[in-house]
């Protein structure tokens, strides 16, 4: 998987936006972060469960791992070139529901059924 793939799979989700914060792309949703690239943008920090972050680390330490600063809050590293463009998309998606309002979400999830 390519960054730029993920950065635009990012910025579909409703309300989206990419702003630089700590010279580094941060993905917020009303101005609340759900994913950042790492400085090289060779990885990306995602919010997530410390249940999720467990079991993806524990499956394939080589692709997932724990992010300095976020990763005690439950968030998981993910080698972006390594990843599964489907499981990355599945993971930034829970990010952005983890962090978007219940009326947001609400219409999301309306839409899409």
């Amino acid at each position: 998987m390519r960054k730029d793939t993920v950065r635009q799979f990012a910025l579909t989700l409703p309300e989206a936006e990419e702003r630089e914060t700590w010279d580094t792309a941060t993905f917020r949703v009303r101005s609340k972060i759900f994913m950042m690239f790492s400085e090289e943008e060779r990885h990306a920090w995602v919010k997530s469960t410390h249940d999720e972050q467990r079991a993806l680390v524990a499956q394939d330490a080589d692709t997932f791992f724990v992010p300095p600063y976020v990763g005690p809050s439950g968030w998981v590293g993910v080698v972006i070139h390594d990843v599964d463009r489907e499981e990355m998309e599945e993971l930034v998606t829970e990010a952005w529901r983890l962090t978007a309002p219940k009326r947001l979400l609400a219409a999301f999830d309306e839409a899409a059924g």
